[in-house]
């Protein structure tokens, strides 16, 4: 493998990566101390028996390097860039670069599609299509310390090195079985650059409280926007600044003053003075002045707030069952919990009824719901029957 350091040899690497139909890439970061997350690391591989000159580890930490050459390959639109679950890979480069690497190829979704299972890991696929096994001790390790062990460096090229069989196995599969599409449809979300955003003003939606009061939900909303906000711009963790337990307290007690602020049993010592404090004081403020009508509500999910026919819900998760094995799709890509009790509740804005998914499973759904198909056993495996 090569260890790259300079900006002229990864201009050299991704020069010959150009001539290439893909390049599988994988990335080595951190992110415990940071909001966003550190490259310590990006491994390279394009198709070839020659490790030596195939692969390579990039150092962006190194001095002086520039990842402008590799930015440029990602821009290639004649090379397929191949990762596994993308999406954290896909983020960092975003947020360095505003760029999505493009074409893209992601070895997860597209085993998904092929029924490879849910979520499946790459040691799995590795093991099962490539029959290699991978040595993950190193897996956790500081990526940011110099000089890397050569453990760090066998376990980082094993990610690139064998995602290539597996690329190679999988393109084929859906070649064969004509899914390219369905797979092209699952990477919008990771090709969409609003994936990789995050709006202070939207932080509140991940905050997990039962409280529905309008006034209460406008204080959090302020608190959790000032703290995405201050997170960001100091590049710290959100739990840096406050929990989400503090959140919620400070939401519930309203401080209108730093002594008010001090008599808070969650909120860490140097959030109760300076500009944290201040940002405090003035998110509580903000939502106690929200206009009424502009009061923020929570989403209106929940299987608790649809009329959902358990019995329904029931039949349809085993429809979904006999569908994605007769398909061999993984259930989890073709609808989600979610849908189901939708589609339970007489819902038809679903995902699950648009796209292929449709073709899959939704039909089959709606007719079932419908009363215009029944499931039966038959040993090990449920039959579809017409009525």
């Amino acid at each position: 493998m090569k260890t790259i350091t300079t900006t002229e040899a990864l201009a050299d690497y991704c020069a010959r990566a150009a001539e290439f139909p893909y390049v599988t890439v994988d990335t080595e970061f951190l992110r415990e101390r940071t909001y966003y997350s550190k490259l310590c690391l990006v491994q390279l591989a394009v198709p070839g028996e020659n490790d030596a000159e195939d692969t390579a580890l990039v150092d962006p930490l190194a001095e002086g390097l520039s990842l402008d050459p590799l930015y440029e390959l990602f821009r290639n639109q004649d090379v397929v860039k191949v990762f596994h679950a993308a999406r954290q890979d896909l983020e960092i480069f975003y947020v360095d670069a505003g760029l999505i690497p493009t074409p893209l190829f992601d070895t997860q979704v597209a085993a998904m599609v092929c029924g490879h299972g849910d979520q499946v890991g790459y040691e799995t696929l590795v093991r099962k299509v490539a029959r290699a096994s991978i040595d993950k001790s190193s897996r956790f390790t500081d990526w940011s310390r110099r000089p890397l062990t050569d453990a760090q460096k066998k376990y980082a090229v094993g990610d690139v090195t064998h995602l290539r069989q597996v690329y190679e196995a999988l393109a084929a599969e859906l070649e064969q079985t004509g899914r390219g599409a369905w797979v092209e449809e699952e990477l919008a979300v990771l090709l969409d650059p609003a994936t990789y955003r995050v709006e202070p003003g939207e932080a509140w939606h991940r905050i997990k409280t039962r409280t529905n009061s309008g006034r209460f939900l406008a204080i959090v909303q302020e608190l959790a926007r000032f703290r995405e906000g201050y997170a960001q711009s100091r590049d710290v963790p959100r739990s840096r600044v406050y929990k989400d337990d503090a959140l919620l307290e400070l939401a519930s007690t309203k401080p209108a003053n730093m002594t008010d602020l001090s008599r808070s049993r969650l909120l860490l010592r140097e959030a109760r003075r300076g500009e944290i404090a201040e940002g405090i004081l003035a998110a509580v403020k903000a939502g106690l002045e929200m206009p009424t009508a502009d009061l923020p509500k929570m989403p209106a999910t929940g299987r608790e707030k649809l009329q959902v026919n358990p019995a329904l819900a029931d039949l349809l998760r085993v429809l979904l069952k006999a569908r994605s094995e007769d398909k061999r799709v993984a259930q989890r890509l073709i609808a989600s919990a979610a849908d189901l009790d939708l589609l339970a509740a007489g819902e038809r804005d679903v995902p699950a009824l648009k796209g292929w998914r449709a073709e899959v499973f939704g039909q089959d759904a709606i007719r079932l719901c419908e009363g215009k198909l029944a499931l039966a056993a038959k040993g090990q495996s449920v039959r579809v029957i017409e009525v």
